[in-house]
């Protein structure tokens, strides 16, 4: 039982935490954010970006409290793709302090993704 218990406590700790942005919430969860922020921008028809979200989801596990993950629909949301000059899907865009510190267009494997994080953070 206590196993059992310190599992599930390990589990919650590595837990997958993406956020799902609007256009609305894109100033609140990014722009005013005190960690940085890696915005995924994607689409539902892109095969590419459903390929990055598993690693997406790995990179959120591992980075923990260090970066936050978040993803926007650019067909959901046309506003902020429109303001950051978005052209091409999957675009990765890291932020900090409110400013873009770096930009990845096109499919990343989960160490290149880690060494663009590490390099701009």
């Amino acid at each position: 039982m206590v196993y059992l218990l310190a599992r599930q406590t390990y589990k919650e700790k590595t837990a997958v935490s993406i956020v799902h942005l609007s256009d609305s919430s894109f100033e609140e969860e990014v722009i005013n954010n005190s960690l940085p922020v890696l915005v995924d921008y994607w689409a539902e028809w892109c095969g590419p970006c459903k390929a990055i979200g598993p690693i997406l989801e790995d990179i959120s596990s591992e980075y923990g409290d260090k970066v936050v993950i978040a993803k926007l629909n650019i067909d959901d949301n046309k506003e902020v793709p429109a303001k950051y000059g978005i052209r091409g899907i999957p675009t990765l865009m890291l932020f900090k302090n409110g400013e873009v510190e770096a930009t990845k267009v096109g499919m990343l494997n989960k160490t290149q993704l880690s060494a663009f994080i590490d390099q701009n953070i």
